[in-house]
């Protein structure tokens, strides 16, 4: 193949200095679990202090003052023993993402989203081959990690098909992947996860604030079609032409065309989907639809608040539509043990969630999380720091964060009990909030070596050149993820700026 030149792998000083120190960095930073753990005993320790100097701050929407409660006292024994169950049962995100899971789940176990994926890539036209990649690797984000060792490789020997450079596919559907994890036109598990955490951590500002998993959608929605554009652009003039003409020896396995019994089984899943959404639009329109609010509204209706119910269905219609074509699902039985073996995937998931839910309740209930609060937005407003500004400099923050901290739940379970209630004392809304921590997460995904998947990219990239390393890997996804970082904070500065709301009824600003 045509020598890649290389970017930034002989400059030890440079940008490979930093990325490195990122690694050294990182590699000593344990397992998210443990690293709870060690915040949770800096906790204790905090509140004790705390209750110890005397700390307090007034709680704006009450005019309350609550002093810091230690948690080393008889009463914060006392609360701990008798609160970890309740802790850990009544954490909003696990409930929410688990439910999420079961039609999700079902709907991968069958193979609906990998014969999706396939049949958007193998369909495209050559000239839109680029956007197809892109846009199936924004739709496989409903698969979740399994994305990743399905889209690149699969855009890889399709790119190749059309008589282009394979490493120039790879590459697009890692930074699809990768780069745009948060970007998706349907509701995910992401969605369903953060908004979880961020309306637990919101209750220590305002108990009546609620963020729902289809809070941030018009601005993800707008992302696919806007990073589908810019993607395509990249690797259409700068990554493709750097790579030159394929020169190599590697043989792709061949491309297999969707069987006839898989063509029957998506067209079947299309149906019930499309009978679904025609179903559920009929009652949400009928006149005094049950799934409309009081006054009429849809914003604030039975509707919203049944969401995730309403999707979960949606799953599981397409899934067992798919499914039962397949002959993958003849019983019930067959039900039961795809979706027993989706939560079983999510066993990690579960263990993590434990450890959280403790880490935010002993917050909440030492009074830090409020005095950390008021005491960082004092802060701002001292320095002037309290309109956009202040989102932009926490969008910097989880950027430098994100690099050294890979898991997105874990990161934002971290930053939300610190960051939400103190830009929420700035006004700002805590949907908004996460946008800008969402877009941070995402586009830095595949340019740290702290990120596994990392790995996994790197070897799928020696497939095609054999002498590829990490800087290799870095050098070509680095543009996207600059590209999709800068576009995606040009977004949220329109959104905000503007007043456009990033989901239904959601603006930058609480009302």
């Amino acid at each position: 193949m045509a020598k890649i030149q290389p970017l930034i792998q002989n400059n030890p000083k440079g940008l490979m200095g930093f990325l490195n120190w990122i690694e050294r960095t990182g590699n000593r930073i344990p397992h998210p679990f443990t690293v709870f753990l060690y915040l949770i005993l800096f906790v204790l320790v905090a509140s004790w202090i705390g209750s110890y100097l005397g700390l307090s701050s007034v709680h704006p929407g009450t005019g309350k003052e609550l002093h810091i409660k230690s948690l080393l006292s008889t009463e914060g024994v006392h609360y701990i023993l008798g609160s970890t169950v309740d802790n850990f049962v009544k954490f909003k995100p696990l409930g929410l993402v688990l439910v999420m899971v079961l039609g999700i789940g079902l709907a991968d176990k069958v193979g609906l989203f990998e014969a999706t994926i396939k049949k958007v890539l193998l369909n495209a036209p050559k000239a839109a081959i680029t956007y197809g990649v892109l846009f199936a690797a924004f739709i496989g984000h409903l698969a979740s990690d399994a994305a990743y060792v399905i889209i690149p490789p699969l855009a890889a020997m399709v790119f190749r098909s059309f008589g282009r450079h394979p490493v120039a596919g790879l590459v697009t559907g890692i930074a699809g992947v990768g780069c745009g994890f948060t970007a998706n036109i349907f509701i995910a598990g992401t969605d369903v996860l953060l908004s979880g955490i961020t309306t637990e951590v919101a209750k220590a500002v305002n108990p009546n604030v609620q963020v729902t998993p289809i809070d941030n959608w018009y601005f993800m929605s707008l992302s696919v079609l806007v990073l589908t554009i810019a993607g395509a652009f990249i690797t259409e003039r700068i990554v493709e032409p750097r790579l030159g003409t394929y020169q190599g020896e590697h043989s792709d396995p061949q491309i297999i065309e969707l069987s006839p019994v898989v063509n029957k089984a998506l067209r079947n899943a299309m149906v019930a989907a499309l009978i679904y959404i025609g179903f559920l639009a009929t009652v949400l329109f009928i006149p005094h639809s049950p799934l409309r609010g009081e006054d009429g509204g849809i914003l604030t209706s039975p509707f919203m608040e049944g969401i995730i119910p309403i999707i979960l269905c949606f799953f599981i219609v397409t899934g067992l539509a798919y499914g039962i074509t397949m002959k993958k699902v003849t019983c019930t039985a067959d039900v039961v043990k795809l979706m027993s073996d989706s939560i079983k995937d999510m066993s990690g998931f579960i263990a993590l969630a434990f450890i959280i839910a403790q880490f935010i309740a002993y917050l909440n209930w030492s009074n830090l999380t409020m005095w950390i609060a008021v005491s960082g937005s004092e802060m701002l407003k001292t320095v002037h720091l309290t309109g956009f500004p202040a989102i932009l400099l926490f969008t910097f923050v989880a950027v430098i964060m994100a690099l050294l901290i890979t898991s997105g739940s874990a990161l934002w379970s971290v930053l939300a009990p610190i960051f939400v209630p103190m830009l929420m004392l700035l006004n700002f809304h805590p949907a908004f909030i996460q946008v800008a921590y969402r877009i941070a997460d995402s586009a830095t995904n595949m340019i740290t070596p702290l990120n596994p998947f990392v790995a996994v990219m790197l070897g799928f990239l020696t497939r095609y050149d054999k002498k590829a390393g990490l800087g290799t890997h870095i050098s070509l996804i680095f543009p996207y993820t600059v590209a999709f970082l800068i576009i995606w904070v040009l977004m949220l500065c329109l959104f905000g700026l503007l007043g456009i709301p990033v989901g239904p009824g959601v603006s930058m600003y609480l009302k």
